[in-house]
């Protein structure tokens, strides 16, 4: 078993790593706000830690579909969980985009399934973005490195091994 971790060492590396930094980030927020909708100004008027539940996607679509959503992040999570354990020796970079995206679906899928909603807090209010968290970042940073791998010159893809 040992051997089939070390395999894809970077996919397991980034994945619980960012799990850890998403989970105590939420719980740093649970603890330290005393109501939904509650923020601290951490340069005002451009970014503030903002205390909101979702219970839907990103930006809140699918909104109350939390039910069939854990599943989904329960299933894509196996998906990569498998994908690693069983499938081919991948690229330091797909490991790493496997990763986060295994460290975000885990992040918002353990809330929806303890908490029925998903706990976001950045606020960038300079362009009034939605509120999101450490699990979407991580999430939207690994679909970035896939696209790297998938579009980047083949003749370049050995710097990536």
């Amino acid at each position: 078993m040992n051997n089939i971790l070390k395999k894809n060492i970077w996919f397991w590396l980034i994945g619980f790593s960012n799990l850890l930094l998403d989970q105590i980030s939420k719980y740093w927020v649970m603890k330290s706000f005393i109501e939904i909708g509650d923020t601290i100004p951490f340069l005002p008027r451009i970014f503030h830690f903002t205390y909101v539940i979702n219970t839907g996607t990103a930006f809140s679509f699918f909104e109350g579909g939390v039910i069939w959503l854990r599943w989904i992040s329960l299933g894509i999570s196996i998906g990569l969980i498998v994908l690693s354990l069983f499938g081919e020796k991948m690229k330091v970079l797909e490991q790493l985009g496997y990763g986060f995206i295994l460290a975000g679906a885990l992040g918002n899928g353990v809330d929806r399934f303890f908490f029925g909603y998903v706990v976001d807090f950045l606020d960038f209010r300079l362009i009034n973005f939605p509120i999101f968290n450490l699990a979407d970042i991580s999430i939207n940073f690994g679909i970035i490195l896939l696209f790297i791998v998938n579009f980047y010159p083949k003749s370049s893809s050995n710097l990536f091994r």
